[in-house]
């Protein structure tokens, strides 16, 4: 016995059967894979015919052939123009031609040159991103989820990535103007700490000790958490972080 495609209640189907259908769009379908309505094949085979039928108009002619008799006859038009003194409607003619060929390859060109704008800006972002992240101990798995993140906040602006607010037109401000790469990274440790190392840390903390950094500690260079002891301590520890940490003082 052929199986159904398609019940319109769960109680139509034999009970031996059920298993074998899944409810979609308000019925019930046969799930199996390639399997599709006999109204799809109906429509299917339709276009098909009208496709065949549309191309049988055009069998026997030469593609060639019609494009040289269409340049002719522009010809044959221009000559009688010309004769009837009519020179500004051939060169009108002529520029509108040439406009279109232009237009056409202009457009192709933009397109591929938007295509390759966008491609090495995803580039410059993301090489940008993962090299301030991986200072603060961004996970390996991590990479797609914060690249993914830079891509929605951040512009090239004269070649250099600048953060923007949620409607891609206000730069995001950071402590001494439009915010940068490494502030952004530090904000994120602190929003999407999953993305990190459990012992990787912030721009706003450090650690004498580990050279990595703690959350729970301060930054030893600010004015409120001044240590000399640990700002010693984390200059021989890790000098690159101690640097950061000293600017964003």
């Amino acid at each position: 016995m052929a199986l159904k495609y398609k019940f319109k209640t769960k109680d139509e189907i034999p009970a031996e059967l059920q298993s074998l259908y899944v409810e979609r769009d308000g019925a019930w379908m046969l799930d199996a894979d390639g399997v599709v309505s006999q109204a799809k094949l109906e429509e299917f085979r339709a276009n098909n015919i009208a496709l065949t039928n549309q191309l049988k108009r055009f069998e026997g002619i030469d593609p060639d052939a019609v494009r040289q008799l269409a340049e002719d006859k522009q010809k044959l038009l221009e000559e009688r123009q010309l004769k009837a003194g009519e020179v500004d409607k051939v060169i009108e003619a002529r520029l509108k031609t040439a406009r279109a060929e232009w237009d056409k390859t202009h457009n192709v060109v933009v397109a591929e040159r938007d295509a390759l704008t966008g491609r090495l800006t995803a580039i410059q972002i993301d090489q940008a991103v993962v090299t301030e992240a991986t200072k603060r101990g961004l996970r390996a798995t991590a990479l797609p989820d914060i690249t993914a993140r830079a891509r929605h906040s951040f512009k090239l602006v004269n070649g250099v990535p600048q953060a923007f607010e949620a409607d891609g037109q206000t730069a995001r401000m950071g402590k001494d103007g439009p915010m940068t790469l490494a502030e952004w990274v530090d904000a994120l440790v602190s929003d999407a700490p999953h993305l990190f190392e459990a012992n990787a840390g912030g721009g706003a903390a450090g650690s004498g000790s580990g050279g990595a950094g703690n959350r729970s500690m301060k930054n030893p260079f600010r004015k409120e958490s001044w240590n000399l002891t640990e700002q010693m301590k984390l200059q021989k520890s890790d000098p690159q972080l101690a640097a950061r940490l000293k600017a964003s003082a």
